[in-house]
């Protein structure tokens, strides 16, 4: 299959996975029937009705909405808290903790958004969210460097009444809802806000489940918020654990042995032990996980853009689809990710020795003598970096030191700027924020991790934010690319398959492309 016969691929299966459960959730994913009575003690059909045990690779930094930018900190965070925007299974923003909403142009040029707050809805306190919480909850996002991705959009929230909040943005935003449902604008009681509450020790939401307890390096414990407004979407399951295993083929164990029910991550290099196993089922459908070779282009060499487009045209992206992915995933084509609304391939120079030796030339650096470490957070990265290593030593004789690291200080190093390269990853739900988190220079600090900042590339990012038009905006999101695979600051790998395997006695499962899952549908059949 050709590069580009599988990029319509992976087009036409995220657009059906949108709108489709995986893998027959329906029926509990892999069919069977009804599990036999709990006293049976082999787990294929003995599971705790009222707990599901959920395996990760990492641990996530923090369980607070706004003490992180990480992945594995979003999922702890769904659990937990709720925004005012929610993105559905179709990647659309949709009202959430807000019943409604509209927006009006003032006589300035400003958007005046207001939100009509659902009423009864209680936080994990027992207290009842008010116009008041949001405001607190939306200004302290804004004071918290690690979310400021999703703050910028929007300003002066305030309240109208006791159930409607306002903001403003300056002019029309295709941004504005998406930024909202990220999980740094989740609402906390303004109570807490005011008086100091540790979040990261005791996380306060209105979301589904409550947090129970957090042993570090070991689990994190949920059970279900009995008070939950949303009764349609009340959790089944009861209680969910969140263990912690870093090693790929220790969760796959895990799993078979049925000390787990579900894995996040599942290591590519297990998927045909799970196939043969009867009692699991495999997700394994395209998503929007763009991963890539980040360079820090404010350290030697990597500010050379010949230097960045030699090393991202010697690296075999196939081989490393092979080697790293047990070859679940495509290679990627372009600076911005595939799935979304536009991607443009134009002027992005993949796979090719010579070329690579010609920019290498074109930089003026002597490659040879240039070495520099690269961060590796899993098992995955580190088999990604060992072919980059080799590539980079074939092409110019350059050197590559791979460093192994925990997600929380790879995170803290690499927001920090203490860092030449490291393999890492971005998902969004739109190209709009998307975009803005990588490449904007107000996100250095945060997920802007190739520190880039060029002002054509902020004034480009903000035109975009700035148009509604769809037509329009794909015209210059197009532009943009375009842009970015000249500029090639960082140097793009693979779009990952997103590889999760569960019980197939635990039903009611959806995967998206985006990475979302939902607990709170989840049932034992």
């Amino acid at each position: 299959m050709s590069r580009f016969t599988k990029i319509a691929a992976l087009l036409i299966a995220i657009a059906m996975i949108a709108s489709l459960a995986a893998c027959g959730s329906t029926n509990g994913g892999g069919g069977g029937g009804n599990a036999p009575a709990a006293d049976n003690a082999d787990r294929h059909y003995a599971v705790d009705k009222d707990t599901v045990v959920v395996c990760t690779a990492d641990e996530t930094p923090a369980i607070s909405a706004r003490g992180h930018s990480a992945v594995a900190g979003n999922y702890i965070n769904q659990l937990t808290y709720e925004q005012l925007i929610q993105i559905d299974k179709n990647l659309a923003p949709q009202p959430w903790l807000a019943e409604s909403y509209e927006y009006t142009e003032q006589s300035d040029g400003a958007y005046l958004w207001t939100f009509h707050l659902h009423k009864g809805v209680k936080f994990h306190d027992g207290t009842e969210m008010h116009a008041e919480d949001v405001v607190a909850s939306l200004e302290a996002a804004a004071k918290s460097p690690e979310v400021q991705i999703n703050t910028t959009s929007f300003r002066d929230p305030h309240v109208i009444d006791e159930y409607t909040v306002g903001l403003y943005t300056d002019g029309p935003s295709a941004a504005v809802l998406y930024d909202l449902s990220g999980h740094g604008n989740a609402i906390e009681p303004k109570a807490l806000i005011d008086s100091g509450n540790d979040f990261n020790a005791k996380p306060i939401g209105t979301g589904p489940y409550k947090f129970v307890n957090w042993k570090i390096s070991e689990q994190l414990e949920f059970t279900r918020f009995d008070d939950y407004w949303n009764k349609d979407r009340m959790p089944a399951i009861k209680n969910i654990i969140w263990k912690i295993i870093p090693e790929g083929s220790a969760r796959t164990i895990a799993l078979q042995a049925h000390e787990v029910d579900y894995i996040i991550e599942l290591d590519t290099n297990d998927i045909d032990l799970i196939k043969g196993d009867e009692g699991l089922v495999l997700l394994d459908v395209p998503s929007l996980a763009f991963n890539f070779l980040c360079l820090n282009n404010t350290v030697d060499p990597f500010g050379n853009v010949n230097v960045r487009r030699a090393i991202n045209a010697a690296v075999n992206r196939d081989d490393i689809i092979t080697v790293a992915l047990n070859g679940e995933g495509m290679a990627s084509v372009a600076q911005t990710t595939y799935g979304f609304e536009t991607c443009d391939t134009t002027g992005f120079v993949g796979y090719n020795v010579e070329k690579a030796k010609e920019f290498a030339a074109a930089s003026g650096v002597d490659l040879s003598k240039v070495s520099f470490e690269v961060i590796c957070s899993d098992d995955t990265k580190r088999r990604a970096g060992q072919v980059i290593q080799e590539n980079l030593d074939t092409a110019f004789g350059m050197g590559v030191e791979l460093v192994s690291m925990d997600l929380a200080t790879y995170l803290s190093q690499t927001a920090q700027g203490n860092f030449e390269g490291f393999i890492g990853g971005y998902t969004g739900s739109n190209m709009v924020t998307w975009i803005k988190g990588l490449f904007h220079s107000t996100q250095i600090g945060g997920s802007n991790k190739t520190r880039t900042n060029d002002p054509k590339v902020d004034a480009m990012i903000e035109e975009i934010t700035r148009t509604i038009d769809t037509d329009k905006r794909i015209e210059l999101e197009n532009e943009f690319t375009r842009y970015m695979n000249d500029l090639c600051p960082q140097v793009p790998i693979y779009q990952v398959n997103k590889c999760e395997a569960y019980n197939k006695y635990l039903g009611d499962i959806f995967l998206g492309p985006s990475g979302r899952f939902y607990c709170e549908e989840w049932a034992w059949q």
